[in-house]
């Protein structure tokens, strides 16, 4: 079976009817370990698909999203990206260069006080810091 085929099957096992633009974004998130926001899709993707438009890319991403193909990852105040990494890890951002980076940790290691009662159904994990990368290029 070939990409696109996989990539139908995702979303119409999600319930999406999968058009070419659909599919497209889909596979540009999944291939695309660097988070990328609706701008960085966009972009990538116009060239490709001249009639593209960026509210077709927003909507697409939320209907992802809320079918729980990818999720949001707010990394700053107004940056909102996309991960289409569905297992639980962390993020870290590296406050020289701004490239993010995932990181697995062990979910069932976590405490947390004060929440008695409540169901936790997402935890978030965002580290800043400096990479590798750039901790030795200015060292």
């Amino acid at each position: 079976m070939n990409k696109i085929q996989n990539a139908s099957e995702d979303l119409l096992n999600a319930g999406i009817k999968p058009s070419y633009q659909r599919i497209k974004i889909y596979e540009f998130i999944i291939k695309n370990l660097t988070h990328p926001t609706v701008e960085t899709v966009y972009k990538k993707l116009s060239k490709e698909i001249p009639t593209l438009s960026r509210t077709t890319v927003y909507n697409t991403l939320k209907l992802f999203e809320k079918k729980e193909l990818i999720r949001s990852v707010n990394i700053e105040e107004n940056e909102m990206r996309y991960d289409g990494q569905k297992h639980i890890h962390g993020h870290f951002k590296c406050t020289v260069c701004g490239e993010i980076f995932d990181f697995n940790y062990n979910y069932n290691d976590l405490e947390f006080s004060g929440l008695d009662d409540f169901v936790l159904n997402q935890t978030d994990v965002m580290i800043k810091g400096i990479c590798k990368k750039c901790r030795i290029k200015n060292s």
